[in-house]
């Protein structure tokens, strides 16, 4: 006879392990689907903002929410790591396909989280790994005492700056608005280092090199001018998008992908389907805050399963 799980959790970062906790605890047979834990988070150097926590890497973050959950999952709840491929409504409950199985269940909790943008520029995929990374933690050191660039003017980028202002020769930060957008003590912070060159109002045009990235090509908005900028590294944070085109079908998204749901208890327009964490049109994205709204969710999910 086929197993009927009462819940299926799509993700392994803060939102899904947080609910795989809780879920264990109310003891729901429950499966959880993630081909990693820790989500975006698991490849920072240092997190500060861990409630409890005052200072983390992301790999040892990783592992500590792997290991919570396994702690309560006892008999009740199953790991998997596995992509979800597409979702489909069966009769009264969904069927949840990934790359290789099917798995059925009476109640769905999205918590897929995000995946960062990438750079959209010529040069940009024949670079890829060739001196164009999305991973300042794990290249970083290979781009001590070169001449990099930035591109980014959020909270991302000024954090990969510094982080990568400590053993590269200099770091050029590249961003399209007037402005940064990241907070002003680290804004302050960098724009102060000699070693750091700000540049806004720009975009990049071109990518340019031999074997490996050489140089970058951008287009300053205001002047309408373009400049070359001679380096050898690029590093990409240019924000994210939702891990949602497995729902596209089934769910209500909005402009940018993401899952709308109800704040009060995580509800998509899908009855028997929440979600929580990045991947939904939550105003604020955070590790806390998807933990949370995770939380909230299952608590939501356990009302509406034994009042069925």
């Amino acid at each position: 006879m086929k197993q009927i799980y009462d819940l299926i959790i799509i993700g392994g970062g803060p939102a899904g392990s947080g609910a795989a906790v809780y879920a264990s605890r109310k003891k729901l047979k429950t499966l959880l689907l993630t081909d990693s834990f820790g989500g975006q988070s698991s490849v920072s150097i240092n997190i500060q903002n861990w409630i409890g926590t005052k200072s983390i890497t992301g790999d040892e973050f990783a592992k500590k929410l792997k290991e919570h959950i396994d702690t309560y999952a006892d008999d009740v709840l199953d790991i998997k790591k596995e992509i979800v491929i597409n979702i489909e409504k069966t009769n009264s409950n969904f069927t949840v396909k990934t790359e290789n199985n099917s798995y059925e269940t009476r109640t769905i909790l999205i918590a897929s989280g995000s995946k960062r943008k990438k750079l959209d520029a010529p040069g940009a995929k024949e670079f890829e790994n060739k001196g164009i990374t999305y991973c300042a933690t794990c290249d970083g050191p290979l781009f001590s005492g070169m001449d990099v660039v930035v591109v980014g003017g959020g909270n991302s980028g000024f954090e990969t700056a510094a982080q990568l202002v400590a053993y590269t020769k200099s770091v050029t930060l590249l961003y399209d608005e007037d402005r940064p957008k990241a907070d002003k003590i680290i804004v302050d912070k960098m724009l102060s280092n000699e070693k750091v060159k700000n540049i806004s109002c720009s975009r990049i045009a071109e990518i340019r090199g031999g074997k490996f990235v050489e140089s970058l090509v951008c287009y300053h908005t205001k002047t309408k001018e373009k400049e070359e900028i001679k380096t050898q590294g690029i590093f990409v944070e240019i924000g994210s998008e939702p891990n949602t085109n497995f729902a596209e079908k089934i769910l209500k998204l909005n402009d940018y992908k993401q899952i709308i749901v109800d704040s009060k208890n995580q509800r998509t327009a899908m009855e028997g389907v929440w979600s929580a964490g990045d991947c939904t049109d939550g105003l604020y994205h955070q590790n806390n805050i998807a933990t949370g709204d995770a939380i909230k969710a299952l608590e939501d999910i356990y009302f509406h399963l034994i009042n069925k």
